[in-house]
């Protein structure tokens, strides 16, 4: 896709600038909006800014809300970073190479970057705490946003609960702040590598959970893949170097459970149809927006070799998202694996 922006401003002035459109972006800006934060959004898409900004509705996602009018877009990054003390991105990971890259020009070296983004690069097996100083090719001021946290609910000003990492106990205080309302509650954590390890695999096993629902198994299938996908998660987030803990709050197993069991998600819904008996290329033909866990899986295989792991349940989503493994013959091969001592490191 094209990733050209406008180069014009005419000083929207906003306090807090967000990367992304699609149904993250919106959710995040209204959770600042309605804290009294002025937010703009930044697009490629001009009928966006049109509906925005004259309607305050988005035109192709939660249509049927009105947005506060404390949030505006534009096509400009010069105009909706012009004013910013921080940047919401809610790119998508395969894209936020490129798209930061585009625009870094823009981006003050002060400027306070949250990311949103939950992924594994696919090229460079690199989390988004190495892909955004890579993009801009200096050191950010930085923090991870992460936990569950449907967009829809948060529309719906529903409780939410996330946890937020940065090395810079600071910034992640100053980030806490900025999100935290009666409905919001925000978490903090130094534990960044813990965080984008829960927040990347948990995509992985959502699709597995689809997959145990297309193919008509029970509750009793889909406690055993949660909880042992929150091995696999933890086990690789700690021969990374993350706390062995974090991974038992809303970063790991939190958003896990959303993800495995909430039916607003993507990755899941990609689960379903593959246990359907899909291919993923008719499934992806139809989607509009990305579901992250299909190119986390194969990134994520590659990861485990590096740092030698077997782990089973990322190595069978890989496999069926690559042509290689039906999906019921995946369940039996995981359950014909040998057993030993449940928790092993």
């Amino acid at each position: 896709r094209s990733l050209v922006f406008s180069t014009g401003s005419s000083g929207i002035n906003a306090e807090y600038g967000v990367f992304g459109g699609g149904s993250f972006g919106v959710a995040m800006s209204c959770v600042l909006a309605r804290n009294g934060h002025s937010v703009c959004i930044l697009t490629r898409r001009k009928e966006l800014v049109d509906s925005i900004n004259n309607n305050h509705v988005h035109p192709t996602h939660f249509q049927s809300y009105d947005l506060p009018e404390n949030i505006r877009a534009s096509t400009s990054p010069s105009e909706a970073l012009s004013g910013a003390l921080f940047v919401i991105h809610a790119v998508p990971v395969q894209e936020s190479f490129e798209y930061l890259s585009n625009i870094k020009e823009y981006i003050p070296e002060s400027l306070i970057f949250i990311s949103t983004s939950k992924g594994l690069h696919i090229g460079s097996l690199s989390y988004m705490n190495e892909l955004v100083p890579a993009a801009l090719g200096r050191k950010q001021p930085i923090a991870f946003l992460s936990g569950p946290s449907f967009a829809k609910e948060l529309m719906d000003n529903m409780p939410t609960a996330v946890t937020v990492a940065s090395a810079d106990v600071e910034i992640a205080d100053s980030v806490k702040n900025i999100f935290s309302s009666a409905t919001f509650r925000v978490y903090t954590t130094q534990d960044v590598i813990g965080v984008e390890v829960g927040g990347a695999l948990k995509n992985i096993f959502a699709i597995a959970a689809g997959v145990l629902q297309g193919l008509g198994f029970g509750t009793n299938t889909m406690a055993a893949l949660v909880t042992r996908g929150c091995h696999e998660m933890n086990r690789l987030a700690v021969a990374m170097g993350a706390n062995v803990h974090t991974l038992n709050g809303l970063s790991g197993i939190g958003d896990l459970m959303l993800t495995c069991f909430g039916s607003l998600s993507r990755n899941r819904t990609v689960g379903i149809r593959l246990g359907k008996g899909e291919t993923l290329e008719e499934i992806q033909a139809t989607m509009t927006e990305v579901a992250e866990g299909v190119a986390t899986a194969p990134a994520a295989l590659e990861l485990c070799q590096k740092y030698q792991l077997d782990l089973p349940i990322i190595k069978a989503v890989a496999w069926i998202l690559a042509g290689k493994l039906k999906p019921a013959d995946a369940v039996q091969e995981l359950m014909s694996l040998p057993s030993g001592e449940e928790i092993n490191f």
